[in-house]
């Protein structure tokens, strides 16, 4: 359930958009003029228990539309609250959290777009009325971003995908047991090529490129090596992988140091700006809702501080909710932007949130899906990265997909966290993907893994 599903409007299919037309519900009443608040967790706690109370009523959503029609909603809604005390109900699900056991929390982060839900839980008082006072630290590399968590200099972090996962094998670092309690964003990528380069778009040309990625252990390592082989190249002997903090990377473009990137938001479309460089592909084109950034920490944080791990969790469902409104994308841009966060000129982020921006070659493109703050982590997308750091030898020998993924992705606290707070969470913990074209099943890692080499 949406928790922008009205259950009560005889036009809402459950789940979904109630005329059809949008991605889903938040989209419908963005444009409809009604709208919830997605920073009131009380709104979005009513929301939650009336539509689950509807379910239970009609379990088919067909007769629930058909007797709301007949009846009317505000008399359907008056006789229901009857028998169902909601209000009492909301009441008891927003009962007063235990305190926080650590009020004051370090937060490592990069000054990129993935950092939104950090930033705007920051801004909105989200963290605050969760009872937490955070320090946000901005990061220049995602090295010293893992060496700080590692040593406890942040309590917790924004992350790379990969991160949490090869610092829990060891890969790239010492062994660090660390879990990703939330995806922070999906999508928020593109590889971006320089102007030079407008008459070779075709990867299969790319041979002797130099391309800056923003860490080995990266879904835009990943996806880049796969997009390469896909296209006949060697991505350890046909180009040259080079790690680069995503500043750097515009300078190198511009310094003709560079032929190319991959990297988060807002990089791609600032070198469009500073006309250096065009976006090639959007990564959202390479795999749709693919993982970029979570939140991560220790694997201990929640078992020696429960209610500081909630509370975090929580204020940042409350941010991921109100980013995910399109509607509230144009209001954030000035907030995002400014110095202490992002740093950049309001039209380049503008053209990010809203996925209406110049691509660098005279067109104006439309992806409403550029960016996404879909919070749930997927184990399943561990899964993957899992196959992809085995199939470029980050790590060896037999592979305990699940396990390891379910350990460092943590769906199950994420799940119950989301449904307390009248999101919509899956049931289940592992997916299908298509990625680059080809389907992914996280149940054969290994028959996927086989498949890649045999077209190689």
């Amino acid at each position: 359930m949406n928790p922008n599903d009205d259950p009560f409007e005889p036009s809402v299919r459950l789940p979904g958009c109630s005329c059809g037309r949008h991605a889903d519900q938040a989209a419908h009443d963005a444009q409809s003029g009604r709208p919830i608040d997605h920073g009131d967790l009380g709104q979005l706690t009513r929301r939650g228990l009336e539509g689950a109370v509807m379910r239970a009523l009609f379990p088919s959503d067909a007769q629930r539309r058909r007797f709301l029609r007949a009846v009317g909603s505000g008399t359907a809604l008056a006789a229901i609250s009857q028998l169902i005390p909601f209000g009492m109900l909301q009441a008891q699900a927003a009962e007063p959290a235990a305190p926080p056991e650590k009020r004051n929390l370090k937060i490592g982060y990069l000054p990129i777009t993935c950092a939104s839900p950090l930033l705007i839980a920051q801004q909105n008082g989200y963290f605050h009325d969760a009872g937490l006072q955070v320090e946000l630290l901005k990061t220049p590399g995602w090295a010293l971003v893992r060496d700080k968590t590692i040593n406890r200099d942040f309590d917790a972090a924004q992350m790379l995908a990969p991160m949490p996962v090869s610092m829990a094998l060891g890969a790239g670092s010492s062994a660090a047991p660390t879990v990703a309690a939330l995806m922070d964003n999906v999508n928020g990528s593109a590889i971006t090529l320089a102007m030079r380069h407008k008459d070779r778009r075709d990867p299969a040309q790319w041979k002797g490129f130099r391309l800056a990625i923003p860490f080995d252990y990266s879904i835009h390592n990943f996806l880049l090596r796969e997009y390469l082989a896909q296209h006949g190249l060697d991505p350890d002997h046909d180009v040259q992988l080079r790690v680069m903090a995503p500043p750097d990377m515009l300078a190198n473009l511009a310094g003709g140091n560079l032929d190319g990137f991959i990297v988060a938001e807002p990089f791609n479309q600032r070198a469009v700006f500073e006309g250096i460089g065009f976006i090639h592909t959007l990564s959202v084109d390479l795999w749709r809702g693919h993982p970029c950034c979570t939140l991560a920490m220790e694997a201990d944080f929640a078992s020696r501080q429960p209610n500081t791990y909630a509370a975090l969790v929580r204020a940042m469902l409350r941010s991921a909710a109100y980013l995910n409104v399109p509607a509230n994308r144009d209001a954030i841009v000035d907030t995002l932007a400014q110095p202490k966060f992002l740093n950049q000129p309001k039209i380049v982020v503008k053209q990010v949130l809203t996925g209406t921006y110049a691509d660098g070659l005279g067109q104006v493109r439309s992806e409403p899906q550029r960016i996404g703050f879909q919070p749930f982590p997927w184990p399943s997308m561990a899964v993957w990265i899992l196959a992809e750091m085995k199939r470029w030898n980050y790590i060896k020998g037999d592979v305990d997909y699940r396990q390891i993924a379910e350990r460092v992705f943590r769906a199950t606290d994420a799940r119950a966290a989301m449904r307390k707070a009248g999101m919509h969470a899956p049931d289940e913990d592992m997916q299908d993907y298509q990625i680059l074209g080809r389907k992914f099943d996280p149940k054969k890692p290994d028959a996927y893994l086989k498949a890649l080499s045999a077209k190689a």
